[in-house]
């Protein structure tokens, strides 16, 4: 008979994969809908894009503040309210009647997607011990890679076959499930926060408005280029950003405790993090239109030809819990991001001519580097932080993960439009390509090795990260 620690434990880890492949799954699924949905309704290009911009805004600026409030209240309760609000919320855009409509739900469902994000982590960090956090995240990893493989497929064959609102109704059973189990299972807790810590109100608003402002700039460079309106957003940036860091030194209770930032894993796992996030979806940003516009390959030809950037990410993940525990995590984050760096130098020299051998070992070599340096900074950040503020470095965590995808559509296409003066700048409505095909290889060639040097830089960043000794510490 198995004792009940190992089946609380199972128990979180299902709670967790599940409600992290639930949002993965509804950001892949989304972007295959946008077209058809925008004929239906009858939309606008930028209106349907907000409805993913509004999603990351709501997402980015909570998450933090989001992982606090499970640090507080509990991150089973969390995990239950953000799981059955996102259901809700899906079922909404399911049978919206407009745009707007669709807008306002996305909205709502970044802000319960904030509450369940940081949860999935904070269970996680309270049912394992910190020597074996390695393994559920792992698995974790492996949940999401299968979702960002999925979601292109099963998105493509609901529109097709029942609707773009078909997709919406995808993840409302499993996540109702989830979140009334969250509910009625009782799984033991760990002691809560020391009393009288208050939630930083004013330091969670500054924050949100940071972010906010970071996240909807960095969304506009690629439509609008640089403008007064976007050096307005990032002039807004540093002023809330530095209003945050001053109201940070003078409270008692900062909404990120001093010490969580100030210990080395932590910040350089979220370092490594960032730069690891926006180098491989910035490369994806630009190998989407190389294999589509270059190549002339359909969009499900091009899923095709990069299905091994998530294969290996399901793959790997568990495979690199080994090597964390036995290198330590100093070593796996440094071999990773140096296979995502030579992923990306190997992608830049690709031409018309290349085969599908050829473009899929670059993406398998970007997938492998990439799910080691997730699996181990994730652990790194959930471990080295105290079981009391586990939600805040869950939020941080997804903060760097949402941040480093915007961040790598406005960094390539200013690197692209920079390479090829006169094209790609604007935001192009009319659905063609961006880039006239006699500029796009030769900025590409320009592009991908400045995303590979982002990678690059993070394999001194990965130095902060515990080495073999506390490995062999932590196994002995």
């Amino acid at each position: 008979m198995s004792s009940p620690r190992p089946r609380h434990q199972l128990l979180t880890l299902v709670g967790s994969v599940t409600g992290a492949v639930i949002v993965a799954l509804d950001g892949t699924v989304l972007t295959i809908a946008q077209p058809a949905m925008r004929r239906d309704l009858h939309a606008s290009f930028t209106a349907v894009q907000w409805t993913s911009t509004g999603y990351l805004i709501a997402v980015a600026g909570l998450l933090v503040f989001a992982g606090r409030l499970g640090d507080r209240y509990g991150h089973q309760r969390l995990f239950a309210v953000g799981t059955l609000g996102f259901a809700a919320t899906s079922a909404g855009i399911g049978l919206a009647p407009g745009i707007g409509w669709v807008i306002g739900l996305r909205v709502a469902q970044g802000v319960f997607g904030a509450l369940l994000q940081p949860a999935t982590l904070g269970m996680l960090r309270a049912a394992y011990p910190p020597d074996r956090i390695g393994t559920p995240i792992a698995w974790r990893t492996s949940a999401i890679g299968v979702a960002a493989a999925a979601g292109p497929v099963v998105g493509g064959a609901l529109t097709a076959h029942l609707g773009w609102r078909a997709v919406f109704f995808l993840g409302v059973v499993p996540a109702l499930a989830i979140g009334v189990g969250a509910l009625v299972v009782r799984i033991p807790a760990p002691p809560k926060a020391v009393p009288g810590v208050r939630l930083d109100l004013p330091g969670a608003f500054l924050l949100a408005v940071a972010l906010a402002c970071l996240v909807h700039t960095l969304v506009a460079i690629p439509e609008t280029g640089w403008t007064a309106a976007t050096a307005l957003g990032l002039a807004a940036v540093v002023a809330a950003g530095g209003a945050l860091v001053r109201h940070a030194r003078r409270t008692a209770h900062p909404l990120v405790p001093p010490g969580l930032l100030r210990s080395a894993p932590v910040a350089s796992g979220l370092s490594v993090l960032v730069a690891a996030s926006a180098s491989v979806f910035g490369a994806l940003f630009v190998g989407t239109y190389f294999l589509q516009d270059v190549l002339a390959l359909d969009p499900l030809e091009s899923g095709l030809r990069a299905l091994p950037l998530p294969a290996m990410m399901v793959l790997g993940a568990p495979v690199c819990v080994r090597p964390l525990r036995r290198y330590g995590a100093r070593r796996t984050a440094m071999a990773g991001m140096a296979l995502l760096a030579l992923g990306l130098l190997l992608f830049s020299g690709l031409d018309a001519g290349s085969t599908a051998l050829a473009i899929g070992g670059c993406f398998l070599l970007m997938g492998a580097g990439f799910g080691a340096v997730m699996v181990t900074t994730t652990a790194v950040i959930v471990r080295h932080a105290p079981v009391d503020h586990a939600g805040v470095a869950g939020g941080l965590q997804q903060t760097a993960l949402n941040v480093g995808p915007t961040l790598r559509v406005a960094g390539a296409t200013t690197l692209m439009a920079l390479a090829a003066p006169g094209a790609g700048g604007g935001g192009q409505g009319g659905g063609g390509p961006l880039w006239a095909g006699g500029e796009f290889l030769p900025a590409m060639g320009v592009t991908l090795p400045v995303l590979a040097a982002v990678a690059a830089a993070g394999v001194p960043l990965a130095a902060g990260l515990p080495g073999r000794a506390a490995a062999r510490a932590r196994k002995a």
